[in-house]
């Protein structure tokens, strides 16, 4: 069952080590790789679920990278992925998320937009922290196994998130 945890000053470092390891299997295939998510923000309360982003220039060699990213562990989850991502999970209980996003679509752009904003407004981080503990309050026992998943955790995480790209001047 996943937990909602305080801010770990550890998160970053269970990124880096991925990232390496990550980098190491994709190598030239790699524009960028970055932490994103909640574990990416400093004093956030998050599912301890490090989101890994890579940027490349193309995915749609998908085979390609289920290939690369399951030698080291990674699962890869079509129901979770989209047009705008190849979407990952490792560990069990799920340790890590990995979203490999291409410049075409607003994935990567949207992400690292909201980090990056929060990061240096910390009443927003506030907002945000108050409003997962709401939603987490509503959400049923049975979703608790995947808060990823969960519809009633995820209400309104949205019109957040549109609220701070807004303010950061994405319109």
């Amino acid at each position: 069952m996943e937990k909602f945890a305080k801010y770990d000053p550890v998160w970053p470092h269970k990124f880096k080590i991925k990232s390496v390891n990550i980098s190491e299997v994709l190598d030239k295939q790699i524009k960028d790789i970055q932490h994103i998510g909640s574990t990416s923000i400093p004093e956030l309360s998050a599912k301890p679920i490090i989101d890994i982003g890579v940027l490349v220039d193309s995915i749609s060699d998908i085979d390609l990278f289920v290939s690369k990213l399951s030698k080291i562990g990674y699962e890869h989850k079509p129901d979770m992925s989209s047009v705008e991502r190849i979407f990952f999970r490792k560990g069990n209980p799920v340790e890590y998320h990995l979203s490999i996003a291409c410049p075409n679509h607003l994935f990567w752009n949207r992400n690292i937009i909201f980090r990056d904003y929060l990061r240096t407004h910390p009443d927003l981080v506030k907002e945000y922290e108050e409003l997962k503990i709401k939603n987490l309050r509503e959400t049923p026992e049975s979703d608790f196994s995947d808060l990823s998943r969960s519809k009633t955790y995820n209400q309104g995480k949205g019109d957040f998130v549109k609220k701070i790209l807004y303010l950061a001047g994405e319109r």
